[in-house]
This record gives structure tokens, C-alpha cells and sequence, in this order.
């Protein structure tokens, strides 16, 4: 099966499950909601620049305990001396949630998983890495009231087709819950390249978004990269949110 008729089998099967979930904010990746977003990123490369669409970044929650991610990137970008655009790659993460429950006046859900990369080989075109990638995640969602939600995350990515893939990713997510339906959001990644033990960059995302309906929202992204080789020197964005 190519990619691309893997990709459709899988739009298929999600049109054909609808279970309804909500309460939670999808920025979190391990809320109980049902969304598609749609991103629009623009980021400088120190002298190249890249746009990143995400023609979806979404989720179902199949059971009440496992949750299917996926998405779907398009690049337009000049980092090779002349403007190239084209399919990135699409990503399907299935998440588990095998126990939830209290500590103290703390509530908790952890989370494992795994990411599969597929990577539709355009890095000729300064698109994508040209490695299809396996990543598993260990996650846990602490709430410890006021509308914080916090999320640390760990996930570690490696090759199965293509140039060397050996990395691991340390993530802690903050999102607060924001008077008039607003919400904020910090995402600080800091990835270990065990290929390139040198190099530790960091990435860094602060987003504003606003539900003006329970299942219509808008927010905009600021992010920036820190340290040495990392994959940008800042960006903006701008997306909109569907619930159902």
C-alpha cells in the first residue's frame, strides 16, 4: 500500500467513527476531544525561510481510552536557494490512556504511545528529512486546579526507512484556561540528538487562542529556537480550531 492510499484508508475509517468527547483543550495531545485544525507557520532560517501548512492537525478519541492523532504537513520553502513547495510528511499517533485518577489535589492521566512518520520524499526539494520515523511516547496530563493543565512528555524517534533517525524529545506543555473562552499555551521541546551528541537545541511556543463557540476557535503561535543547530531562529502562526 503507498502512502498516500494509506493516508486516504485512514481519512476513511475517522469519517466513519464519531464518538462525541469535549470539555477539554485540543492544544493539550492528551485531551479527550475530537478536533481538526487547520495551521498556517511561517518560520525564518537565518537567511532561507519556510511556510509550514498543516492541512490537518487533529484528533478522535475512538474509546474513552485510546485516541488517534494525526497530521498532515505541506512545505513551501526557498531553503535551497529557489522556491520549492510540496507534501512534507503525515503522521498517525495512536495514544493510550491506561490509568487516570488523584494525587492529593492533584488529578492525573497517563498516556503511552507511539508515532508513525511517514515522510513522502521531497528533501531533494528542502522538504522533510526523507526518513520515515517510529517514535514511542510516555506522557502524563497533571491538573492541579485553577485551569492549569501540565504535561510533561517523552518521546524517542527513530529510523525505518532512510538516513539515520536516533533521537529523543523532552517536552513539558502549560496550558491555562483564560477568562472569555481564551486559553494560553507554553511548548518547550528540548531534543537530544544521539547522532550529533554536540548539538542540544531547544524550541519554544507560546500560543493565544479563543473558542468563540464550542466548536469554533482561533489562535495565533510565536515560537523561537535556541541553541546550537536548531531547526529555525523564530516563527508566527496563525490556526483555526474545530471541535465535534
Amino acid at each position: 500500500m503507498t502512502k498516500l492510499n494509506l493516508l486516504m484508508t485512514v481519512f476513511i475509517v475517522l469519517i466513519g467513527v464519531n464518538p462525541s468527547y469535549g470539555g477539554e483543550n485540543a492544544s493539550n495531545p492528551l485531551a479527550a476531544v475530537n478536533n481538526t485544525d487547520v495551521r498556517l507557520q511561517y518560520f525564518d532560517l537565518d537567511g532561507p525561510e519556510r511556510y509550514d501548512f498543516w492541512v490537518a492537525d487533529g484528533a478522535y478519541m475512538l474509546t474513552p481510552k485510546l485516541k488517534l492523532k494525526y497530521e498532515l504537513h505541506y512545505w513551501d520553502t526557498d531553503v535551497t536557494g529557489s522556491s520549492e513547495s510540496d507534501w512534507e510528511s503525515f503522521h498517525i499517533k495512536p495514544i493510550y490512556f491506561p490509568k487516570q485518577g488523584q494525587w492529593g489535589a492533584w488529578k492525573y492521566k497517563l498516556a503511552v504511545g507511539a508515532e508513525l512518520i511517514m515522510d513522502f520524499g521531497n528533501e531533494d526539494e528542502g522538504i522533510g528529512s526523507g526518513s520515515d520515523q517510529i517514535a514511542p511516547l510516555v506522557g502524563i496530563a497533571l491538573l492541579p486546579g485553577g485551569g492549569t493543565v501540565l504535561v510533561p512528555l517523552v518521546q524517542h524517534f527513530v529510523e525505518y526507512s532512510g538516513p539515520d533517525v536516533n533521537k529523543t524529545a523532552f517536552r513539558l506543555i502549560a496550558i491555562q484556561s483564560l477568562p472569555n473562552k481564551f486559553w494560553g499555551k507554553l511548548d518547550a521541546i528540548i531534543p537530544v540528538d544521539w547522532e550529533h551528541d554536540n548539538a542540544i537545541p531547544a524550541t519554544f511556543e507560546v500560543q493565544l487562542g479563543k473558542m468563540f463557540k464550542p466548536w469554533f476557535g482561533t489562535y495565533v503561535d510565536g515560537l523561537i529556537g535556541i541553541g546550537g543547530d536548531k531547526p529555525y531562529d523564530w516563527g508566527v502562526g496563525v490556526g483555526v480550531r474545530f471541535n465535534y
